[in-house]
C-alpha cells in the first residue's frame, strides 16, 4: 500500500511532533504489527531531512520531500527485506536487481549484511543536499546477527550528520546492545473511536470497518489491508463454522501465511473462551465450541512451527488441505 494513498492518522501526527522535539541519533520505534511503525519511521526522515521543515514535520514541497516521494533521495537510505523494499517501491542496488532479474536468486526476506554494508558506507559520505542523512531500518527485527553487528559498530560511533529510525514489531528479537543505543519509544495504540473515524476517512464503511477492526485484532494499518483486500466480513465470521467442517473453501483464495494466520487468531479465540475470557478476533457466537485445551495448545505449537515454512510450501493447496484437515480433527478431538 503505498503511502501516499493513506492520508496520515492523527495518532502518527500526535507522535511525530513528539518524537521531533526530542533530541537523538538514534530513535527504535517499537510495538506490534499494525500501529504505523513504518509510516512513523518515514515522517521523522521527511522531517529530517526536509529543506523547510516545522515542528509538525515536513513540508511535502520542497525538493528534499519531492526525492522521497520518488524514491531518489540522495541522504537517505533504507535497509528493508528485498521483498518489502519492491512492494513499497524503493529501488534495489544494481547488483542485488541485477542477481534476481536473471534469477540467480530470490528477493530476500531478511535485511542483507551486502546492504548493511552499503549503508554503513553511506553513513560515512558527506550530506549531498547539506541537510545531513537518514538510515530508516524496517522491520529491524529482520536483520541476522552479521547484520546488526554491522549496524552495531555504526550506533556505537556515529557520524556526525546521520540520523537512525529503527522500526520493529518485535523489538525483543534485537540485540540488546542495539537497544540500548537508541532512544525507544513505543507505538500508541488508538482509541478505537479515532481508528473507526480514521477508516471512514479513507472510504470504509462503518459497519465493515468495524467488522474488519475486529479480524485485525484492533491494529489499524492492518484493518485499512484488510479493508482494501476486498475481503468480507461475512466471509470472516463464517469461517470458524467452516473450519469445523473441514471446508476447504473458508479460507478462499489466501496464500498459506495467509491461512495459517487466520487459524492463529481462531486457535487464539478458541483458548480465550475456554478460559473465559472474551475473543478478540470473532464474534463469540462466531466461534464453535472450544475442544479440550491440550488438544488447543498442540494446536498452537504445530500452527506456529507451521508458519515458519509457509512461505515456500511444496504445494499450496496441498498445504491448506492439510491444515484445514489438521483443524477440524482438533476442533472435535475429545481430549
Amino acid at each position: 500500500m503505498s503511502e501516499a494513498t493513506v492520508a496520515l492518522a492523527p495518532w502518527i501526527a500526535v507522535q511525530r511532533t513528539s518524537l521531533l522535539a526530542q533530541r537523538g541519533h538514534a530513535w527504535l520505534l517499537q510495538g506490534p504489527s499494525g500501529l504505523g511503525q513504518y509510516t512513523l519511521g518515514m515522517e521523522l526522515v521527511r522531517a529530517w531531512l526536509c529543506d523547510a521543515p516545522t515542528a509538525q514535520g515536513a513540508c511535502g514541497n520542497c525538493g528534499s520531500c519531492h526525492a522521497i516521494d520518488v524514491r531518489t533521495h540522495a541522504d537517505l537510505c533504507v535497509l528493508m527485506p528485498e521483498v518489502q523494499m519492491m512492494a513499497l517501491g524503493w529501488p534495489l542496488s544494481e547488483k542485488a536487481q541485477a542477481d534476481i532479474d536473471d534469477k540467480k536468486r530470490k528477493p530476500s526476506r531478511e535485511i542483507r549484511v551486502e546492504a548493511m554494508r552499503d549503508a554503513v558506507e553511506f553513513a560515512q559520505r558527506t550530506s549531498a543536499r547539506g541537510r545531513g542523512k537518514a538510515v530508516l531500518v524496517y522491520p529491524a527485527e529482520q536483520m541476522n546477527h552479521i547484520t546488526a553487528n554491522a549496524l552495531l559498530k555504526t550506533l556505537e560511533e556515529p557520524p556526525g550528520d546521520v540520523r537512525f529510525v529503527l522500526a520493529s514489531e518485535a523489538a525483543h528479537q534485537l540485540l540488546p546492545t542495539i537497544r540500548s543505543r537508541c532512544l525507544g519509544h513505543t507505538m500508541v495504540w488508538p482509541a478505537e473511536a479515532d481508528m473507526l473515524q480514521w477508516l471512514a476517512g479513507q472510504g470504509v464503511e462503518p459497519a465493515a470497518a468495524a467488522a474488519h477492526l475486529r479480524a485485525a485484532g484492533g491494529r489499524p494499518d492492518d484493518t485499512l489491508a484488510l479493508a482494501r483486500s476486498g475481503r468480507s466480513p461475512q466471509a470472516w465470521a463464517a469461517l470458524p463454522q467452516g473450519i469445523a467442517r473441514g471446508d476447504v473453501a473458508a479460507l478462499g483464495d489466501w496464500a498459506p501465511a495467509q491461512a495459517i494466520d487466520a487459524l492463529q487468531k481462531l486457535c487464539h479465540d478458541l483458548l480465550a473462551a475456554s478460559m473465559g475470557a472474551a475473543p478478540r478476533y470473532f464474534a463469540p457466537g462466531d466461534l464453535p465450541k472450544p475442544p479440550p485445551l491440550g488438544a488447543l495448545t498442540r494446536w498452537s505449537r504445530a500452527l506456529a512451527k507451521e508458519a515458519r515454512t509457509a512461505d515456500h510450501p511444496f504445494n499450496a493447496g496441498l498445504m491448506l488441505e492439510a491444515l484445514v484437515a489438521q483443524a477440524r480433527n482438533i476442533l472435535h478431538s475429545r481430549h
